[in-house]
């Protein structure tokens, strides 16, 4: 039998399942056993051990940082989270209805084009550009959140990390250790997901050999739909309506949805047939942030939620996905549900600059991929007068 590549024969698979295009060292995960690694690392062994600025380190570079390298990269981050004023001018000018990621979407175009060597494919630049990036969508989302609330923007603080430094620029305070500790860890688990639909968008972009603002803004355009970044809003949406329409009754709830065929937000994965490794880590942050915030109340929910929707769900092999407590974790950070989206998109902003620079660097092709055509041929042209 011929090869498939030497006939040109193409391979039908919906919504592209199963089909690889390129090979990674980024990360790898196993679906069936429900287990996640960056750069072969355990995602447990960086969450309980790592830093957001550690482990972007190890996406952009595919190695740990030595301190020096880890203090520097952090110097750079810090140095590069104000935004010009121009940019700022921008912001001012932006509807406050506007949708935040639309914000960051026209923000990170315009970054783009303030920048006379946005083509460059060279990989110490791109790697500058990638940093830059990573520390203004932070700035830009906080500022936004300020202003569109008439309040007074908050410029960074070079003594806070990079989780603090957000949390500080959009409250307007200086938050906890614990909080801190808990946001960070939850912008690791953000980082990076193999081949998702807004990575795929990056590199789709990428391999037209764009600039990498370009492929950014493709991925950001991408993660905004409901089916994949918006899922965190939508969960903590779901445990408002438990409480409000259905009087906190769990139960209830459950069996309406059920009874309805209805979508459970925050539960299921196209690629985890076990449980989301992200979120068994993220259920305990949030029981642990709720015991600090003295709220157990939406935490205790979507415990009880899992634990009834289990034997039903379970058998299907849905869990709860990453989303599910992430959600309740940065409700109880004062973080308002439109930037759930932006917050997702500050923590995989590394992972998409880091998938870019790799397929860049091992000189990735063009996408083209084909559609199956189901339509008739050789239908003849009719006149307009002939049309019915």
């Amino acid at each position: 039998m011929k090869d498939i590549k030497e006939i040109g024969e193409p391979v039908y698979s919906s919504g592209l399942e199963n089909i690889y295009f390129s090979e990674t060292k980024l990360s790898y995960i196993d679906g069936e056993n429900g287990r996640l690694y960056y750069m072969g690392i355990p995602i447990e062994e960086l969450a309980n051990n790592s830093t957001f600025e550690e482990t972007a380190y190890l996406m952009l570079y595919q190695k740990l940082p030595t301190l020096s390298e880890l203090e520097e990269f952090t110097k750079k981050l810090k140095e590069n989270r104000d935004i010009p004023e121009i940019l700022l001018k921008e912001e001012e000018l932006i509807p406050k209805n506007a949708h935040p990621m639309d914000v960051l979407r026209t923000i990170v175009s315009f970054v783009g084009m303030l920048d006379e060597n946005a083509m460059s494919k060279k990989e110490d630049e791109i790697v500058e550009k990638s940093i830059k990036l990573t520390a203004i969508l932070p700035t830009i989302t906080a500022y936004f959140h300020r202003l569109r609330n008439n309040l007074e923007i908050v410029r960074p603080d070079p003594n806070l990390n990079h989780a603090g430094n957000f949390l500080y620029m959009l409250r307007g305070e200086k938050p906890s250790d614990i909080e801190i500790d808990i946001f960070d860890k939850t912008l690791i688990l953000y980082i990076e997901h193999g081949m998702n639909a807004s990575t795929f968008s990056a590199i789709i972009t990428a391999s037209t050999q764009s600039d990498i603002y370009s492929a950014i803004v493709s991925a950001i355009g991408t993660l905004k739909g409901p089916l994949h970044g918006g899922a965190n809003e939508e969960a903590m949406k779901m445990l408002f309506e438990i409480d409000r329409n259905y009087n906190g009754d769990v139960e209830a709830y459950l069996k309406d949805k059920i009874s309805k065929k209805e979508r459970i937000m925050g539960f299921g994965h196209r690629v985890y047939k076990a449980y989301d490794p992200r979120a068994r880590i993220l259920k305990d942050l949030a029981l642990k942030l709720a015991d600090f915030t003295n709220n157990r109340k939406w935490v205790d929910m979507q415990i009880e939620l899992e634990e009834k929707a289990g034997p039903i769900l379970g058998e299907k092999k849905i869990y709860p996905n990453v989303d599910y407590y992430a959600a309740s974790i940065y409700y109880m950070l004062g973080i308002p549900f439109d930037l759930y989206t932006s917050i997702f998109a500050i923590a995989r902003v590394v992972g998409w600059c880091a998938h870019v620079l790799e397929y860049w660097k091992i000189g990735g092709r063009l996408l083209r991929p084909r559609e199956k055509y189901v339509g008739e041929l050789n239908i003849p042209y009719l006149n307009i007068e002939q049309r019915r």
